[in-house]
């Protein structure tokens, strides 16, 4: 028998968590129809001996809802052995919209501010041709390298209903109706599920509460509810953090699950010994939320988290209650602001009372240099902000800003890594087998100057698994596999089994990592991003068609658009 596509002289980790075994595997028609001791030839032969075969890998969080229409790999997932991603995530999404001129421009500046986009990116790629969130999947649909589910984004939904009136305003109850209306019809469309954010980081680029902060939780629910009549669905939040009403951040999830019937996934455990309380506050929403009949996962990155800053995008500066005036003007003014020794002193003090905001220190004594585009002061990458400043004679606040200004705002800085330390890494293991919590948190897609998270599958496969030993091989690949699948309802998904869809990585087990990362300049318009190649990662099959070999595209397309009913089932809260 001839076949499309033969993996041979592979180790097969299926996952399942089954032990790892010797195999072929062979592909017809986008599906595998054979394992094992695969006899016949095939058009196309992948030599994988000494390597690890697997189902490809599952990234629950993203926000690849821009990238698409610039990066058809949707690089660098697809690199590092990502063969699906869920993106539309926390109500921010690029359709529904109304049709008029403002409210697309609306949201794409929001997006740029609330998601760390590049505007210029944005304005120079997205040109909406579509309306209707059918009108979205089908301008995507089978362009891109890897398999992507989009969610119907809140903000989205908001805007398309009430115009202006989305920011500032309760939806009167002829809204609420025009926006399940528009809900149903995306779902019907393919929509995956109902994303939101109730979270007070989340503003606008006029510095205003995003559009689904501004909705009751009644208005949340209400659209909640929709799901349930639609099969394969499933809700995403960004909880609230309401210290006048600290129950909120675990009734609203709860009352959202209930109405749809529907799990909901929330983002973000940050796993850190010294924020012990936290983690166990956080952690025990998933039982609590089961106690009441609900169904309610966290997401856990798959490493420490790096926050890296800059002067230009400000994410995370702005958080900084002092600062957000000061972040949210034109590059020209910013520096002249920062030359003004009154405004640096103010910012300073801000920093040094806010920053617990953030999650950032209180001064820069700490940072690490990691990115300038100029030679001249290429000696200070990769050193201590302090180390500046005791060479230049200054305090490290006024070192920072002069060499941020002397730079353009073209300087990236980071702060030290949130639980990196050994304490916190001798909990990870015990938080991702938390039965309700999920490996996920990537943000990939987004953030694209200022987080480290977006390679969550090699940095699973290589620290956690291979150098700390947290996880077997076996188990490590079903974390990133079949666990998400049957989490999400992705069906033929996760597995290698007969039938299956065949989404493949191939890999080896010995080097398989995430390569430093390093910014580079690739986007529309020439703006930079962090970037990292994957180590180890042979070849990533999509759909039956290899779109990657290493790190480079092979030059064919294997993805399509995920719909729900159609390539997702419905999980039971119950």
């Amino acid at each position: 028998m001839d076949y499309d596509l033969k993996i041979s002289g592979g180790r097969i980790v299926d996952g399942t968590g089954a032990a790892a075994y010797a195999g072929d595997v062979a592909v017809n028609d986008g599906r595998i129809v054979a394992i094992g001791e695969v006899e016949g030839d095939a058009h196309e032969t992948i030599d994988a001996a000494g390597a690890v075969v697997a189902p490809g890998f599952i990234d629950c969080h993203t926000h690849y809802d821009a990238a698409a229409f610039w990066d058809p790999m949707l690089s660098p997932s697809v690199f590092h052995g990502v063969t699906t991603v869920l993106a539309g995530n926390c109500g921010f999404t690029l359709a529904p919209l109304s049709g008029r001129k403002e409210d697309a421009d609306y949201l794409l500046a929001m997006l740029s501010r609330v998601e760390g986009m590049p505007l210029a990116s944005l304005e120079a790629a997205i040109k909406p041709s579509w309306t209707s969130f059918g009108g979205y999947l089908d301008t995507i649909d089978g362009k891109l390298a890897i398999n992507t589910a989009f969610l119907v984004g809140h903000s989205a939904l908001r805007r398309t209903v009430m115009g202006e009136r989305a920011v500032g305003h309760e939806a009167t109850p002829d809204e609420l109706e025009a926006m399940k209306a528009l809900l149903r019809e995306s779902l019907e469309a393919g929509g995956c599920g109902f994303s939101t954010t109730a979270s007070p980081t989340h503003s606008d680029h006029n510095g205003d509460p995003v559009p689904s902060r501004w909705a009751t939780d009644e208005e949340t629910v209400a659209l909640s509810q929709v799901l349930s009549e639609f099969p394969g669905t499933w809700l995403e939040l960004i909880p609230p953090y309401d210290p006048e009403r600290p129950g909120r951040r675990l009734d609203l999830p709860v009352q959202m699950s209930l109405a749809a019937q529907r799990p909901l996934n929330w983002n973000l455990i940050v796993v850190r010994a010294e924020g012990r309380e936290m983690l166990e506050s956080q952690l025990a929403m998933g039982p609590a939320a089961a106690e009441r009949g609900a169904k309610v996962f966290g997401l856990v990155p798959a490493a420490p988290i790096k926050a890296i800053v800059n002067f230009r995008s400000g994410q995370l500066l702005e958080s900084l209650g002092d600062w957000h005036e000061f972040i949210h003007q034109p590059d020209e003014s910013k520096i002249a602001a920062m030359k003004d020794p009154e405004v640096r002193r103010r910012l300073e003090k801000g920093m040094a009372e806010q920053h617990a905001n953030t999650g950032l220190p209180g001064k820069f004594d700490n940072f690490l240099i990691e990115h300038l585009p100029s030679q001249k002061n290429a000696q200070w990458i990769g050193k201590h902000a302090h180390e500046l400043a005791e060479a230049s004679g200054k305090s490290t606040f006024d070192a920072i800003f002069d060499l941020a200004i002397e730079e353009d705002l073209q300087l990236s800085i980071s702060g030290p890594e949130l639980g990196g330390d050994e304490g916190s890494w001798a909990l990870r293991g015990d938080v991702w087998r938390h039965p309700y919590s999920l490996i996920g948190a990537s943000d990939a897609g987004a953030h694209l100057d200022s987080i480290n998270t977006f390679a969550i599958t090699t940095q699973l496969m290589g620290e956690a698994v291979r150098e700390r030993g947290i996880f077997t091989l076996e188990e490590g690949v079903r974390r990133i596999t079949s666990h998400l699948a049957d989490r999400f309802g992705l069906t033929g998904r996760g597995r290698i089994e007969q039938g299956a869809a065949a989404d493949l990585v191939v890999f080896d087990p010995d080097t398989i990592d995430c390569a430093p990362i390093e910014m580079r300049y690739d986007l529309p318009g020439d703006q930079m991003r962090l970037y990292a190649e994957s180590i180890g990662v042979h070849h990533v099959i999509v759909g039956g068609v290899p779109v990657a070999r290493g790190n480079e595209p092979t030059g064919r397309i294997g993805g399509r658009v995920l719909r729900s009913g159609h390539d997702t089932k419905t999980v039971a809260i119950a």
